[in-house]
């Protein structure tokens, strides 16, 4: 049972590593189609270290309800915006 439960964590550590990064489900998807090959394994797990971590979006109430900031560039983003006006960047 112990050798199943450590076979398990080893197969998914890929997608562990890349539990906080911003490209998490291709690297889960690409861990559970192709992990069961070595190199679809190595793949995966190079790919969740070198991935950037997700950016925190910081959420402010003011005066005019709440507000979401730019983590990169530091604007003010629309209320139902997805994307910053400034730099472009997903918020």
């Amino acid at each position: 049972m112990t050798f199943l439960v450590l076979a398990t964590l080893l197969y998914f550590l890929p997608a562990i590593i890349a539990h906080n990064k911003r490209d998490f489900s291709a690297i889960l998807i690409v861990n559970l189609l192709f992990g069961w090959t070595v190199i679809g394994w190595i793949v995966a797990l190079i790919w969740a270290c070198a991935a950037e971590a997700k950016p925190p979006v910081l959420v402010v109430a003011g005066p005019a309800g709440l507000a979401r900031y730019c983590c990169r560039c530091g604007a003010i983003a629309s209320h139902g915006g997805r994307f910053c006006a400034v730099c472009g960047s997903p918020l």
